[in-house]
């Protein structure tokens, strides 16, 4: 049969699997080994003819995870107001790193924070795609400054930049056992530095 035999196990599940382990323990803590038990493929080669190497692989989990656990990110965003949206983006958060039945924190947050030199490209990767998120936010904040929802005087990359801090210790606090109530007062403290308009 030309191309040889087909695959034998369903591509959506292998890389929920994949996005799991590498989710709890890491781009760099994750093995081959691992990837094959956690993705249900039998041997090493059949992984790669399906997904490539193992960096391959992880830029496809993190665009899985995007559309998945962390589709509350792109809601977020079409949120009809820059407050509103904001406010989504983190009470999203506060869910999404607390969910039952997935590892707690953010795999873009906890996935390369430690890595050797021969995991750069994992690290970098994960560093890009947080750099794109602040530079969304900090574009729809800057819309809301051209528009006039945030008052005279706001400085939209500094807001941006807080936000974004923010959003990402919520995914380590979620990671080291935060319950789910706290990380919501988190964000109802946070969003109380939105500027105001004089006399509001």
């Amino acid at each position: 049969m030309a191309g040889g035999r087909p695959r034998t196990f369903d591509s959506d599940a292998a890389l929920d699997g994949a996005m799991e382990v590498f989710w709890r323990q890491g781009y760099e803590g994750t093995g081959i080994s691992d990837l094959l038990k956690a993705m249900g493929i039998s041997n090493a080669p059949s992984l790669y003819n399906a997904f490539g190497n193992k960096e391959q692989l992880f830029r496809k989990v993190l665009d899985r995870y995007a559309d998945g656990p962390a589709r509350y990110i792109r809601e977020a965003f079409a949120e009809p107001t820059a407050r509103a949206a904001v406010e989504a983006l983190l009470h999203g958060a506060a869910d999404a790193t607390t969910e039952p039945g997935h590892p707690r924190g953010c795999i873009t947050v906890q996935g390369g924070l430690a890595c050797s030199p021969g995991a750069e490209a994992a690290r970098d990767e994960l560093t890009m795609r947080r750099a794109a998120g602040e530079a969304a936010l900090r574009e729809r904040l800057q819309q809301a400054g051209r528009s006039g929802e945030l008052p005279d005087g706001s400085d939209p990359e500094r807001l941006a930049r807080y936000f974004t801090t923010i959003y990402q210790g919520i995914a380590v606090q979620a990671a080291g056992g935060t319950p789910r109530e706290q990380l919501h007062q988190i964000v109802d403290m946070a969003m109380t530095v939105w500027p105001q308009r004089p006399g509001a």
